[in-house]
């Protein structure tokens, strides 16, 4: 088979991987008679969208592909909604799109469990940390190998490998998300403007994921709630050349990791949603040249006072 372009299907190639997706209509709507889903929690099947949480406090629910998936090339794209009556910042918590280990296990993660292996992309909606220049609702990545913890606290800020703002909540229009796992490198875009366009939001290399993981998304609400709806997961495989030494390789044994030169933790935040390394931002670089200016003058000063010593000491000797 002829090799995908480098950017996102068109959602019409023949590599739709129907096992992997979820699409209406949804066989055993109102039951738990769908052969290749499970759900728990508080999610609800209709003919017409998986609703994970209703508009309720202290809900949660998801949905779990049962078939592991063997691609070492894929792209995910999905038809969501998450609205609800909530003004403001009166709303949460959010929705996650996981491909992990382990499936159908609750937990403190927008419903799904801690310290999982695999890969989480989280739609936030609501800020715990005051203090943060992000602006919600918030999107980001993260890769676990089993010994992170995602803090709730500071918005999995010291876990997340980069991210964007997206006004994806209460649109009247359609809202989509993909992701693109190939050769190590992943991609998440976004269409949530009403634009029939994918926007770029996160675009990450050096990921490496095992195969034989599942799909499922999450959601879970607090004091505050929305309702957070799927109404479509799609998956395509993507036909792309692996060298050589990569048959060898038993993709089922990889360890989930990133491939970073620093860590996510020496990562602080940026106005527009991607991280830079922390001596290169906002107030740090202003205190960085005052600190050099300063320095300047000081020299300039005790090299001026240096310089007037010798003078008046080679006076006194004429």
């Amino acid at each position: 088979p002829r090799p995908v372009p480098a950017e996102l299907t068109d959602g019409n190639s023949e590599h739709l991987k129907r096992e992997h997706s979820l699409m209406k209509p949804y066989q055993g709507a109102g039951s738990a008679a769908m052969p290749l889903w499970d759900f728990q929690g508080s999610t609800m099947v209709t003919s017409q969208y998986v609703r994970l949480t209703p508009d309720e406090r202290s809900r949660e629910g998801s949905i779990w592909n049962r078939v592991p998936c063997f691609l070492k090339d894929w792209e995910l794209h999905v038809h969501f909604k998450i609205h609800g009556a909530g003004k403001k910042n009166l709303h949460g918590d959010g929705l996650a799109l996981w491909y992990t280990q382990d499936r159908l296990v609750p937990g403190p993660v927008f419903g799904s469990k801690d310290k999982f292996h695999g890969l989480a992309i989280f739609l936030d909606t609501y800020p715990n940390d005051e203090a943060t220049e992000r602006v919600f609702p918030y999107i980001s990545a993260m890769v676990n190998n089993g010994s992170l913890t995602y803090d709730h606290s500071k918005d999995g800020r010291w876990t997340e490998l980069a991210g964007c703002s997206a006004d994806l909540r209460n649109q009247n229009h359609d809202t989509f998300l993909a992701i693109r796992y190939s050769r190590g490198r992943l991609t998440v875009m976004t269409d949530v403007e009403d634009k029939n366009e994918w926007k770029n939001c996160i675009d990450i290399a050096g990921v490496q994921l095992p195969t034989g993981y599942f799909f499922g998304a999450s959601a879970g609400t607090g004091d505050l709630s929305d309702n957070h709806d799927i109404i479509s997961m799609k998956l395509f495989q993507l036909m792309v050349e692996h060298p050589v030494e990569d048959e060898t390789v038993d993709w089922t044994k990889i360890e989930p990791r990133v491939s970073l030169l620093k860590s996510p933790k020496d990562n602080v935040d940026d106005p527009t949603g991607n991280f830079r390394s922390g001596p290169l931002t906002g107030w740090k670089v202003f205190l960085l040249l005052l600190c050099a200016l300063l320095g300047i003058i000081v020299c300039a000063v005790v090299g001026a006072v240096v310089f007037q010593k010798r003078q008046e000491r080679n006076k006194r000797f004429y």
